[in-house]
């Protein structure tokens, strides 16, 4: 929801109103074939409809796929299927991606996170672009090291194709043993990043704490079908990373 931060700007306020057609683009993407009544966009943003309508014409005239629906159950959306200009973002969410980033270098596929951000950042307009690096500026992060690449090059690969990864694990106790496990999950959980999965030494699920991981391979063997399920019920407070949709 956008209502305190969102509402009609008097002139000089183009910064806002970038932020705010940013918001909208997006609320339309999310709406899908439904769309919204410029009256309910009008209540999300806080806004008066007449400024709406011409935050929509402005998105239209700068290459947005948006249509129009007249009369009873009509409204605003965005054409399915239909390709976007380029990708536009504020300094503020282009800020935003470099620190979520940043501030989980141990995470699961931040590797491939990092390189994607830096080609959304790439195709920035100069003037954003400039204002994220200032804004960037003002961030800092400071973190332990990531576990080893090749490490986590296994694991995310063994993930990602659904096979065994074969582990040399050190355990609290500082006892190492070989295992072959079957990934179903990443979790993160306390500070730290655990492998979670079917452990054919001990035949049950087990959660492994990446930086005990020594040594990760991948197998031939494919995974025998372990669900995520099998894990249990997760917190009220835990979520998968998957975006959701209104």
């Amino acid at each position: 929801m956008c209502h305190h931060l969102c509402h009609d700007l008097p002139p000089g306020g183009e910064v806002k109103r970038t932020e705010r057609l940013h918001a909208l683009t997006e609320m339309l993407r999310r709406s899908g074939t439904r769309g919204r009544t410029a009256e309910r966009l009008a209540a999300e943003f806080g806004i008066s409809v007449r400024t709406v309508k011409r935050d929509l014409a402005a998105l239209e005239s700068s290459g947005a796929p948006i249509w129009s629906r007249p009369g009873p159950g009509g409204g605003y959306g965005l054409a399915a299927g239909a390709n976007l200009p380029p990708i536009s973002l504020s300094p503020a969410q282009a800020v935003a991606l470099l620190t979520a980033v940043a501030a989980v270098p141990d995470a699961p596929f931040a590797d491939l996170a990092s390189a994607g951000v830096k080609k959304i950042l790439d195709v920035l307009d100069p003037k954003t672009r400039a204002r994220a690096d200032e804004l960037a500026g003002r961030v800092w992060v400071n973190n332990p090291s990531p576990p080893v690449r090749a490490i986590r090059s296994a694991l995310e690969e063994a993930m990602a194709t659904q096979r065994v990864v074969r582990i040399r694990y050190s355990s609290s106790e500082d006892s190492v043993t070989t295992r072959d496990v079957e990934p179903i999950l990443f979790g993160s959980t306390n500070g730290h990043w655990y492998l979670i999965g079917w452990c054919r030494l001990r035949n049950a699920i087990r959660w492994f704490r990446l930086s005990r991981i020594e040594h990760a391979a991948v197998t031939k063997t494919p995974c025998d079908g372990h669900g995520i399920e099998e894990v249990g019920i997760p917190p009220a407070t835990a979520r998968s990373v998957r975006g959701n949709s209104e």
